[in-house]
């Protein structure tokens, strides 16, 4: 079989005709021949440990992977076909975009960009800790806030914390490891009257799955607001983690600082080439989007049955309360091949529990309502 065959078999014959057929859609996938999605690794464990898309790349993104391998030798990683194609996939001009090797490598563009000794990072906690680690190496101080009793980010104490000195405000939107949202008014509120000496990173890699009303994105104000600056991966709904591609929209001005601060060559050709066809998938997203509702679905159910308390989660994981002793808990569950989120500070009466495919929570269930019957959760 040449490459283009073995690409186009599996996956796609298997996601045809989702739409009308009667099957769920871990049915079909678990029997979607020459593909092997989701989380389970070779040595049988499944892990649910990390924010990844269980479906992997796009059948479209595998291909153009496979195609552009023979450009592995030449420098460029199609930069340009990249900019172009996310410019008119968001509905914004190239001069807007700054790319970088994951949304990780973009937080740390904006830290190099904007933190300095008198500048401090205002942030909740917990959040995503990667761009307050940044300090580590960089001179900057770092100001944390609870995150209020419904766990949305408390506005007005970064707000008042923010009016003492030129400060960067990161926000977690919607956050990790919790899973919720912070209401888009309240944010906007404060950005329509915040000094240009107050800079925003709005960290949006999960707002694809987002389905609370009180949400929406930020990118209205890149135009005005120079101090905006809007974050996003394609590690999340476009199942490239492992590729590593994340990106910035922001004012010209200020995309232009950033790129004083990026590498010039990104992204890699392989990562290039699946960014560009995976935002020509029109069928990707709500794929993505299916599958993890279908998994979420299966862990409400568990946890509701076992009367175990949980977030709202607007993400491709939930953090669920368990009884008893955190660590203990997750070596249990590693004991029987599931490996499940980490500590976090000061949440550690929850377990962060990333969804997989349909079958894969399956097992989660099984497993979780084996320890109740054994008196452990």
């Amino acid at each position: 079989m040449d490459r283009r065959g073995f690409v186009t078999s599996g996956m796609a014959a298997g996601l045809a005709g989702i739409a009308g057929s009667g099957a769920s859609l871990g049915a079909l996938l678990d029997r979607a021949p020459g593909f092997a999605p989701g989380k389970t690794m070779a040595n049988g464990d499944i892990r649910l440990s990390s924010n990844e898309n269980p479906l992997g790349v796009s059948p479209a993104a595998r291909e153009a992977i496979i195609e552009a391998i023979v450009e592995s030798n030449r420098y460029g990683g199609r930069r340009g076909e990249v900019l172009q194609a996310l410019a008119q996939y968001l509905g914004v001009e190239t001069e807007n975009l700054t790319l970088g090797f994951g949304s990780t490598e973009i937080l740390q563009i904006c830290t190099q960009a904007f933190q300095g000794p008198n500048t401090p990072l205002i942030a909740a906690a917990p959040t995503f800790e990667d761009v307050m680690d940044y300090q580590d190496t960089m001179p900057f101080e770092v100001q944390t806030v609870p995150l209020l009793a419904d766990y949305q980010h408390d506005v007005q104490q970064m707000r008042e914390l923010s009016m003492k000195r030129p400060s960067v405000v990161y926000f977690c939107n919607p956050n990790n490891p919790t899973g919720t949202i912070t209401s888009s008014a309240d944010i906007d509120a404060w950005i329509s009257e915040a000094p240009e000496t107050t800079t925003f990173l709005m960290d949006e890699a999960y707002l694809e799955y987002v389905t609370d009303d009180r949400y929406w994105d930020t990118l209205k104000w890149i135009d005005q607001k120079p101090n905006v600056v809007v974050i996003r991966t394609f590690s999340k709904i476009f199942g490239m983690a492992g590729l590593r591609l994340g990106f910035a929209v922001s004012h010209p001005t200020t995309a232009a600082r950033l790129q004083e601060h990026s590498i010039q060559n990104s992204p890699n050709v392989l990562a290039g080439a699946a960014a560009v066809a995976s935002l020509q998938d029109e069928g990707i997203v709500a794929r993505s989007i299916a599958v993890n509702e279908e998994a979420k679905n299966i862990v409400h159910t568990t946890l509701d049955e076992l009367g175990l308390d949980y977030l709202p989660t607007n993400t491709n994981f939930i953090m669920h309360r368990i009884n008893g002793d955190l660590p203990t808990y997750r070596e249990r569950m590693a004991a029987e091949g599931l490996l499940v989120g980490r500590n976090f500070p000061p949440m550690l009466d929850h377990n962060r529990l990333s969804f997989g495919l349909p079958n894969e929570m399956d097992r989660w269930a099984s497993t979780i309502k084996d320890f109740r019957s054994k008196g452990w959760v």
